[in-house]
């Protein structure tokens, strides 16, 4: 790119920055030296390439979505919990929003993830263990009770029953009084990644696009604020994918989901902007960065290029990161503060738009109270005292940081590039993208990439190339044990009884007759959504409402291979 070229772009960038609502906030250095929003090449010169990194807030976005950075708005501090019953998250959550958190992230406990309730056989010895019991609206509202949901955005990790779970929370919020059509959260649905990694499904992958599709098509009309998708590369990652693999499967789901709404005959400016994202953030500083700048340019291009978006909110790839539970260690575990402030750090130069910290004690446990706040705190440290909001994407430019994001980029279109193969020549009714995951997924290749991945990097560890503080070098320590939570049993009592008195006092007629009409709904072209609903109203229970929908469409059971 010319020097005119590079100063058009520079002056672009300064009328849209002028012109943007910035923090009232100092943005000096600690010393009081004055920086600028952002910097670029010196005026005058000619840089090749610079098309590829640009301006912030501008095509490809390589540098971030915002001509101000996080000088307008900092990343949403978004702490993941749950655990227990709905109560006892409640006051986490309480304690997170009083201690200056921005946003809140649901954790389920297994049986919700899996769609069954608390008194199901398969439940037992699991009811709020990994996250919070979640059987019914009445849970919902008690989840979020004294919490406004009109006035605060709401993550919700859950994939294979997301959308009845989705139903429980505008219930929820109808009870509050809210406005419907002015909550803004997002829901993860992502059902490809189950299949591809993290294997929480319910049914095979075609009955879970079209829920999928009629949630996209209810948000879109209903709920425009709200996200319906978030694409979570997270669990690919923590499956044992390299950065790359992560990246590049994450986005093919993307493109997958895009199709579909394209299939459904949605305008791809109206719903793309209802896509979000979720990675990981791992502990190779460098190599975080340069997989979130690139995942932003490869984005942009393909929903202009192959997709046909034309408004520049459809380009936009907005993201969630969570710190790597995997580069956490039960050895040494006070070392995982540091690892997760390491990896938070990347999170934000790679222009994270909100993000979770993990606990130093989450691989032994959920966190305790204090080690919650203290991953809390890790993010309040950066945001408040490091001078990293106060120009945008300041590695923009390093030699290393831009051939890094080259790499990643292209090995990631390589991979695009097989999965497309793996769909074959036909015409799929989804698309091609979509035709080469569910083959890829049939076939096993997606598990094998990764499984692959993960042994030659155990292999490096046994070995001692790759080093892990605590574990296979530096092992000795003064440190005592931790004192972690515990879940009692009574938990899961108090749950069963709960859930059995709700049964009692409902009207069984109304439930049943309202589960009936959402079958009916299924076996037709019309959406889901409010038929589902219905039966939320009435206090039909996830399991009845999934149970129902397995009698209906069966459930998927992984092929054996070996």
């Amino acid at each position: 790119m010319n020097a005119d070229e590079i100063a058009a772009g520079r002056a672009r960038w300064q009328a849209r920055y002028d012109a943007a609502r910035k923090r009232d906030a100092d943005f000096t250095t600690l010393s009081g030296l004055p920086v600028d929003p952002v910097y670029g090449p010196p005026e005058g010169t000619d840089h090749p390439g610079f098309d590829r990194i640009g301006w912030p807030g501008e095509f490809p976005y390589t540098r971030g979505l915002y001509p101000t950075g996080y000088r307008g708005r900092t990343w949403t501090i978004r702490q993941f919990a749950g655990f227990g019953n709905a109560r006892q998250t409640n006051e986490r959550y309480k304690m997170i929003l009083g201690a200056g958190g921005g946003g809140l992230s649901v954790a389920f406990d297994m049986p919700t993830l899996m769609g069954r309730d608390s008194d199901d056989p398969q439940a037992l010895g699991e009811v709020g263990h990994c996250g919070v019991a979640i059987d019914s609206a009445v849970d919902m509202q008690a989840l979020f009770d004294g919490i406004d949901l009109a006035g605060v955005t709401t993550s919700m990790t859950i994939s294979g029953p997301a959308v009845p779970v989705f139903c429980m929370y505008l219930v929820a919020a109808e009870r509050q009084g809210a406005d419907l059509a002015t909550l803004d959260g997002t829901l993860q649905t992502d059902i490809f990644k189950e299949y591809i990694a993290q294997k929480e499904w319910l049914f095979e992958p075609e009955p879970h696009l079209r829920l999928i599709g009629d949630l996209m098509e209810y948000c879109a009309r209903e709920i425009p604020r709200y996200k319906p998708l978030s694409v979570s590369g997270y669990h690919i990652r923590e499956a044992g994918s390299t950065a790359a693999q992560e990246l590049a499967y994450t986005l093919a789901d993307g493109f997958g989901y895009v199709e579909l709404g394209l299939s459904r005959g949605l305008d791809v400016n109206v719903f793309a902007p209802g896509l979000s994202f979720f990675f990981d953030s791992h502990v190779d500083f460098f190599e975080e960065i340069a997989k979130f700048r690139a995942a932003r340019r490869i984005w942009a291009r393909w929903l202009r290029d192959v997709y046909g978006a034309t408004d520049e909110r459809a380009l936009w790839l907005r993201f969630h990161t969570q710190t790597a539970g995997v580069s956490l260690t039960a050895q040494q575990p006070v070392n995982n503060v540091v690892r997760t402030a390491v990896e938070a750090l990347a999170a934000v130069l790679g222009g994270t738009n909100s993000l979770h910290t993990n606990a130093l004690d989450e691989t032994l446990a959920l966190p305790t109270d204090s080690s919650a706040e203290i991953a809390l705190r890790t993010q309040q440290v950066l945001m408040e005292e490091t001078g990293v909001t106060n120009v945008a994407d300041p590695l923009g430019g390093s030699w290393y940081v831009e051939a890094l994001t080259d790499k990643i980029e292209a090995e990631a279109e390589e991979i695009f590039a097989r999965i497309r193969q793996l769909g074959g020549d036909g015409p799929h009714q989804i698309g091609p993208m979509t035709s080469g995951i569910l083959r890829g997924i049939e076939d096993g290749w997606f598990t094998g990439q990764i499984a692959e991945s993960a042994f030659v990097y155990q292999q490096a560890l046994e070995k001692g190339d790759k080093k892990i503080v605590g574990v296979n070098c530096h092992t000795g320590t003064v440190a005592k044990e931790l004192e972690i939570l515990r879940i009692s049993h009574e938990v899961e009592i108090e749950q069963k009884r709960l859930l059995a008195e709700r049964k009692a006092g409902r009207d069984d007629a109304a439930v049943k007759a309202a589960i009936e009409r959402m079958v009916a709904a299924s076996r037709t072209g019309e959406n889901m959504i409010p038929a589902m609903l219905d039966a939320v109203r009435a206090e039909a229970t996830l399991g009845e409402i999934c149970d129902a929908l397995r009698g209906e469409w069966g459930v998927y059971r992984e092929p054996a291979r070996f």
